[in-house]
């Protein structure tokens, strides 16, 4: 667990803002026709005019035989998370999750959407073309996930509060027409974030309530919810980074950055 301080705070916010118009770009870029390797190169760009660095870029984890070769992860349909951008080209009512992240300052944030894929730009994030009707569930139900994580946020409060809030929303309080409720993933967790791309506690999708670490003023974490339309067990690609749902099923991703208040939660990757 690493505090940060009020300097740390402050570039941790501007870093944060930026990255998430960086984001809201790539989203309103994924459109059909274009390949992830394009986006990914949309996504390098942006984020050096934001005066950033790519966070991803080169970044090496335990099992994968090469480091992560692009600032941008693209995952499409049943992959939920780290897809490699590639030569694949979007296609329309794809599922498409956009996980990214900046070094700013010597500080780095974390954020992530899904998108359904149309035939032309949105004109904002929430313009979509609503045709592909259970797609569209599994999404919202998604961000609606990490909005319900993010109000457990605050100091005292448990890791176990997070996951617990997720998991009950995504398993058992989605109503909706057809929609007995959502997968909720339990090998990949959210984390904290700041002096480096991933730091502790982890912060699980699933939980007990008042279990696991307590939360701390001045804590940065990144809560992300990945849902899926089937069961929630994954598994991982030959690539050694795409993580993908055993059942085929789609998956979405949503994902912040925030910071621990005595009050609250600050999100950070908020435009």
């Amino acid at each position: 667990m690493i505090i940060k301080n009020k300097k740390e705070l402050e570039i941790l916010r501007e870093g944060g803002k930026r990255l998430a118009a960086v984001l809201a770009e790539v989203a309103r870029s994924a459109i059909a026709g274009i390949s992830t390797r394009e986006l990914d190169a949309l996504a390098e760009n942006w984020i050096l005019k934001a005066g950033g660095t790519p966070s991803f870029k080169g970044y090496k984890t335990q099992g994968a035989q090469h480091p992560y070769p692009g600032a941008l992860c693209v995952s499409i349909n049943d992959e939920v998370v780290h897809g490699l951008p590639s030569d694949r080209v979007l296609k329309n009512g794809d599922i498409v999750g956009l996980d990214i992240g900046m070094w700013y300052r010597g500080l780095c944030t974390d954020t992530a959407l899904t998108v359904l894929v149309t035939q032309t730009k949105f004109r904002s994030l929430t313009d979509l073309n609503l045709v592909w009707v259970r797609a569209n569930k599994l999404i919202k139900a998604t961000r609606k996930s990490l909005e319900i994580g993010i109000q457990q946020v605050r100091a005292g409060a448990r890791v176990g509060d997070i996951g617990f809030a997720i998991q009950n929303y995504l398993e058992k309080e989605v109503r909706l027409p057809d929609v007995q409720g959502f997968g909720v993933v339990r090998e990949l967790v959210g984390h904290g974030v700041g002096r480096a791309v991933h730091e502790d506690p982890e912060i699980p999708n699933f939980g007990k309530k008042g279990g696991g670490k307590e939360l701390v003023e001045g804590m940065i974490i990144a809560l992300e919810p990945m849902a899926t339309d089937g069961s929630p067990k994954v598994k991982i690609a030959p690539d050694g980074w795409t993580w993908l749902t055993r059942d085929g099923s789609r998956a979405a991703h949503f994902e912040h950055t925030v910071m621990v208040t005595r009050d609250g939660a600050e999100v950070l990757t908020k435009i």
